[in-house]
């Protein structure tokens, strides 16, 4: 598309489908058999049939799921591309097994910044078509 309008954005988003797609059939034929949890037993519970036969295994899962994960003191700002956008959380720890402060920066909340530039000079009617076509969740922005 060249415009900017709805109808471009809908045949962008279906070219990102066709190409999720595409991503997906690469990397299940490129992905390993095996297990696929993490092998550090300090994040990862054991397993149920473990558990059943070795006391250490039981108390690991007990303290795992009351105690929690013990992260390591300072900050740290992750982000993934997601389907919407940036998906980014910032974290910083204090040294206990609860954050001190963690932040979820969600791509929709910088989506609807742009509706008064995407709005201007249009109908009122159009607003929910183009609300639409952004595809904006309310409940990750309104939090």
């Amino acid at each position: 598309g060249k415009n900017g309008d709805c109808y471009d954005r809908y045949l962008c988003r279906m070219e990102e489908m066709r190409e999720s797609v595409s991503i997906m059939r690469q990397c299940l034929e490129k992905m390993p058999s095996g297990p696929v949890s993490a092998v550090n037993n300090k994040v990862v519970p054991p397993k149920r049939a473990e558990m059943k036969n070795s006391m250490e295994a039981l108390i690991h899962h007990f303290k795992l799921y009351t105690e929690g994960f013990h992260v390591p003191e300072g900050e740290v700002y992750a982000a993934v591309e997601a389907p919407k956008g940036e998906f980014g959380v910032y974290l910083v720890s204090d040294g206990s097994n609860k954050p001190y402060r963690c932040k979820i920066r969600a791509p929709g909340y910088s989506h609807l910044q742009a509706m008064d530039h995407l709005t201007r000079g249009h109908m009122l009617a159009d607003v929910s078509a183009v609300l639409g076509s952004l595809d904006i969740v309310f409940g990750e922005i309104d939090r």
